[in-house]
This record gives C-alpha cells, structure tokens and sequence, in this order.
C-alpha cells in the first residue's frame, strides 16, 4: 500500500512524499523512525471508474457511515489517542469518498484550533445540529468519549428502528405497484383482444362483463391522457411537497393511514423520547433539547408541537403541561414526563418511553410483514379472478353452445 504523507524533520522543515507499507500504523513509524513528525498521511486511493469525480458524485454518506463513524471515535477517545490522530487516522481510512473529503476538511479546522463541534457544524449535510449540539455538550463537560459512545448508540438504535418501519413498507409498496402495472397490461392489451372475440358472437353479455370491456376500452382510447395526467400529477407533488404546506400536509397524511399511521406516531413518539434523553443526559438543556429534537424528529406535526413546547418552556410552563395541550401526543406520555419532572428521573422515564414505543414499533412492524403477504395474495387472486371470469365465462357459454 502507498501512503502520502506530509511531516516535518528536525529542524521543522515540511516535506511531503510518499513511503510503501504494509497498513498505516507501519508507515507512522517507519517516518518517525526516519525522525520526522508526521503532520498528515492517507492511502493513496487509485481513481475508480471514469476517475474520482465519478466516484465523489455517486458518492453519499448513508446514516450506517455516520454510527460507524461516531463508534471509531469513540473507541479511539477511550484509547487516549489524540483529537488530531483521530480524525485523520479515520479520514483516511473511510472507504466513502464524500466522508473522507469531509473528515479530511475537519481535521484541517481542527488543526486550525476551531472546535470540533465547531468544525463538524460547517458540514450540516452530514451531521445533524443534534449531532453538533451533543458534541459541543462533551467539549464543555470534558467527556467527549462518553458523548462519542451516546452518539454511537443512539445512532444505531434510531438507523435499526427507521430501516426496519422503511423496510416493512417497500415490499407493500412493490406489491401494489407491480400488481398495478399488472392490471393496466392486461386491461389495454389483453381484455381488447378476448371482447372482439366476445362481439362476434352477437350474445348479450353479463353486466360485470360490460363493465370490465367498457373500463378496458376508456383505458386503451385515453391510455396517453392519463400518463399525461400522472406526469402532470407528479411534476405537482414534486414542487408542492418540499414546501413548508406540502411537508405540513404529507406529514398529516402519514399520520391518518389506517394502521401504518400508528405505526409512524410510534415512531416519532420514540424518537422524541430518545432524542431528549440523549440530549438532556449529556448536559443540553431542557429548552435546547426541544428545539434540536424539532429539527430531527422528521415530521412537520410534532416539529411545531416540539417547537411550541421549546417556547412555552421558556416562559415558566412544564413540559407535560404543555404537551397535555396535543392529541398527537398519548396521555401515558404526558403522564409519565409529569412523573418524571416531580420526581427528578426525567432522564430515566424517557429512556424508558423510548424503549416503550421502540418495542411497539418493532411489534407493529412485525404484525404488518405478516399479514401484507397473504392479504396481497388474496388481493391479486381475487382482482386476477375477477378480470378473468367476466371474460372466459361468455367465451365458455358460446363454447359450450355447440
């Protein structure tokens, strides 16, 4: 492996080069056995398809690449290596090219004598302000390792949660598309070649029959006019959703499913919980915590619940006083933060609401995959069934006619 390197020798020159080793802790020491200071070092990457652009553009920084991350820096602390040696150490063996060029940018700020929280806040598409806040937390207190652990941990306790809700709902998603696309085939190309056949043969047609023909004849004749609509359709929901009214509204939307609306309130409720926990246990203040959990909880309903709260707070109220005042917000909460703030182990009754609603999720979620399977089983054979027999039972009337 070819590593480039950047140090100073003994009388504080800096030189650059480059040295072959086998990892990168045996080319730190070959240079300082060399008696130089090393200052930075990497891998020497080779270009991937069509170059590095390529790469750096299909490139992104996932939230797995973020709790990786957070558990490097973490197990580094704890280990005593110094701020500068971790975050160059890790950037330089980050595997994702958009997180090593921004850890790279960190460790220059750093370097600099900015913060870390401070450098980490210049980057806001890859760590949060929830991020930032705890770490700016862990440099005042003086426990950075113990803030990089609680960053770790609820990371990956909140990427397992929302990848396990996101995934229940692709394969539903999948299914009914696919059974969409299904039936829309078969009603403009299929259905028009069995009712020809059906009008030659001059016999008076059962009423579900005239219905399915007349339904697959307006679908073949205006097939152009509803993709067009679609298009048009979608062109709107793509400008209208990232408003502050359309996010408002699909948030609304999300709540009011049948069953996969609790689904998704549990799963804000959760990590309401787990975000103030987590906030409040490191040292952010209660007002803080609100506004910081607002920004992340990824529904605009409860950021303005959370926002109102933040500025109720400020003016003397209790936060289970004012959450009392919302129907998105269950009475068993607001019953338990009440207890928690008269008894002053609001830290613990949060985090145990936050594994309260995270087993709810998991169980609602588990309710929900095993149940879609058999019921768009039985919904395809059923609309399948359907189509078929309004068409093969006159067919089978003529033929049986002979």
């Amino acid at each position: 492996m070819l590593f480039n390197y950047e140090a100073t020798n003994k009388i504080g020159q800096v030189q650059d080069g480059s040295i072959e080793a086998s990892n990168l802790d045996t080319a730190i020491v070959a240079l300082q056995r060399r008696g130089l200071v090393v200052i930075s070092i990497e891998e020497e990457r080779p270009p991937g398809l069509f170059g590095g652009r390529f790469n750096l553009a299909f490139s992104r920084v996932r939230s797995s690449d973020v709790v990786i991350l957070s558990r490097q820096i973490a197990t580094l602390f704890e280990a005593k290596v110094s701020v500068m040696s971790t975050f160059r150490l890790i950037a330089s063996e980050s595997p994702n090219a958009i997180l090593q060029k921004k850890l790279t940018q960190v460790t220059d700020d750093i370097k600099t004598g900015v913060p870390i929280s401070a450098a980490l806040a210049r980057h806001p598409d890859v760590f949060s302000d929830f991020y930032v806040s705890m770490v700016r937390s862990g440099e005042e207190s003086g426990k950075l390792s113990e803030t990089f652990t609680y960053l770790a941990d609820y990371l990956d306790r909140s990427y397992a949660l929302v990848s396990k809700a996101r995934n229940a709902l692709i394969y539903p998603a999948f299914v009914i598309l696919s059974f969409i696309v299904v039936m829309m085939l078969m009603m403009v190309y299929v259905i028009p070649q069995l009712s020809e056949i059906l009008a030659e043969t001059g016999q008076e047609l059962p009423i579900y029959t005239k219905i399915v023909v007349g339904s697959s004849q307006f679908m073949a004749d205006y097939i152009l006019l509803m993709l067009a609509f679609l298009v048009v359709v979608a062109a709107f929901l793509v400008k209208y959703l990232p408003t502050t009214a359309g996010q408002m509204a699909l948030s609304r939307f999300k709540l009011a499913i049948p069953y996969v609306g609790s689904l998704y309130r549990k799963l804000y409720l959760s990590r309401i919980a787990d975000n103030l926990n987590t906030l409040i246990t490191s040292g952010v203040s209660m007002v803080r915590s609100l506004e910081i959990t607002s920004e992340v909880v990824g529904n605009e309903v409860y950021r303005e619940i959370l926002e109102e709260t933040a500025n109720l707070v400020k003016s003397g109220n209790a936060v289970s006083a004012v959450l009392s005042r919302y129907e998105e917000v269950p009475s068993i909460m607001v019953q338990m933060i009440k207890v928690g703030e008269e008894s002053g182990k609001l830290t613990f009754v949060l985090g145990t609401l936050s594994k309260f609603y995270q087993r709810e999720v998991d169980n609602e979620v588990d309710t929900l995959v095993g149940l879609i399977e058999p019921a768009m089983i039985v919904l395809l054979g059923l609309a399948v069934g359907i189509l078929l027999t309004s068409v093969l039972v006159p067919i089978y009337d003529v033929a049986a006619g002979f």
